[in-house]
């Protein structure tokens, strides 16, 4: 992106945050470290830390300090200090020490702070509205007719889109519904899948309009919906645990895969309503089996269940009312859909 973007670390409670009693170190870790380009707030944590989403902690980070923060960008030094009985990072910038919390600032791309996920693992997801509600899409302009009688679409064809009034944006994504996401435990239909299939762009205006595909991933056919394209914001969110106890399941994942592991994204049922928000951090639990000890034992007729293994943490970058959406940053295995996510 050419203009500026805005680097932004969420504010993560009224309160101070809690003391970093209990945050493990490396077995090894630096007495300091140098930010270069390609850098996390993760990953630099995951170098000091066993837990690197607990950053935030380890800064002596409080509410007054993030009203009036700092940001890294490549080129500070990042100095481990356990003189003070508990260990602290701190910020070097050139010969001045500076106490780091996060804090709103518009930067060119050349200059841009690190952040604390990867963002091209969810800068697509940030603009696109991957969720809707019952009947959204019905609403939204849709695909008439195509060039020359064509069936599918593709990038560089021409369709005819009805409804797209005449002052609207020139840019647009294509929708196709998707299947309706449940609640695995209430049966609740939370919302539904929109599935991206590209980009188009509106070269007449009128009634109907003429588009041009300007980018497909899937193929495009006539009934497809149109929805105008925005801009995300690339953000550096503080990561955190809820406040409160959070028991959610994973109720699909980006690609319509059963079996993911680190890099994806994935859906959970819970939302802004339950207490979720941008940054918090879950773990991910596998279900443990049950077990029929009668091979061994004759006299028993019960079964067993294995107890449940964590095997994860996810990172939630997106939060509707009903449901929200994660990127799964650790796994010690396959992460299933169904699997549970929960306050670590």
């Amino acid at each position: 992106m050419k203009k500026p973007i805005l680097a932004l670390i969420l504010f993560f409670g009224l309160s101070s945050l809690p003391a970093a009693a209990g945050i493990a170190l490396q077995d090894n870790p630096p007495d300091r470290y140098v930010v270069v380009k390609g850098d996390t707030l993760w990953s630099i944590a995951g170098k000091f830390l066993k837990q690197p989403w607990r950053w935030p902690e380890i800064w002596k980070m409080n509410a007054q300090q993030i009203k009036n923060p700092h940001l890294i960008y490549p080129g500070d030094m990042i100095v481990l200090d356990t003189t003070g009985g508990s260990p602290e990072l701190r910020l070097v910038k050139g010969l001045e020490t500076v106490k780091l919390s996060p804090r709103v600032r518009a930067e060119p791309t050349e200059t841009r702070a690190i952040p604390s996920i990867p963002p091209t693992a969810i800068e697509p997801f940030l603009s696109r509205p991957i969720a809707v509600g019952e009947g959204e899409l019905e609403k939204a302009p849709y695909i008439i007719g195509t060039e020359e009688s064509r069936v599918i679409l593709g990038a560089g064809n021409s369709a005819y889109v009805q409804s797209i009034k005449a002052d609207s944006e020139l840019q647009w994504h294509v929708y196709r519904p998707g299947k309706a996401l449940v609640d695995p435990d209430t049966e609740e239909t939370l919302g539904f899948e929109a599935v991206y299939l590209g980009d188009a762009k509106v070269t007449r205006f009128g009634e109907p309009a003429t588009i041009s595909i300007t980018k497909s991933s899937q193929e495009i056919n006539i009934g497809d919906r149109l929805v105008a394209a925005k801009e995300g914001e690339i953000s550096a969110y503080a990561p955190h645990a809820p406040e409160k106890i959070i028991n959610g399941r994973i109720i699909s994942a980006y690609g319509g895969i059963a079996e993911v592991g680190k890099g994806a994204i994935i859906t959970i049922n819970k939302g802004a309503r339950d207490g979720l928000e941008i940054g918090h951090v879950l773990a991910l639990y596998r279900h443990g089996k049950n077990v029929a000890p009668a091979e061994y034992d004759e006299t028993s007729a019960k079964t067993v269940k294995l107890p449940d293994e964590r095997n994860g943490l996810v990172f939630v970058f997106r939060v509707f009312d009903k449901l929200s959406y994660a990127l799964v940053m650790q796994s010690e295995g396959p992460v299933h859909v169904l699997d549970d996510a929960r306050t670590p």
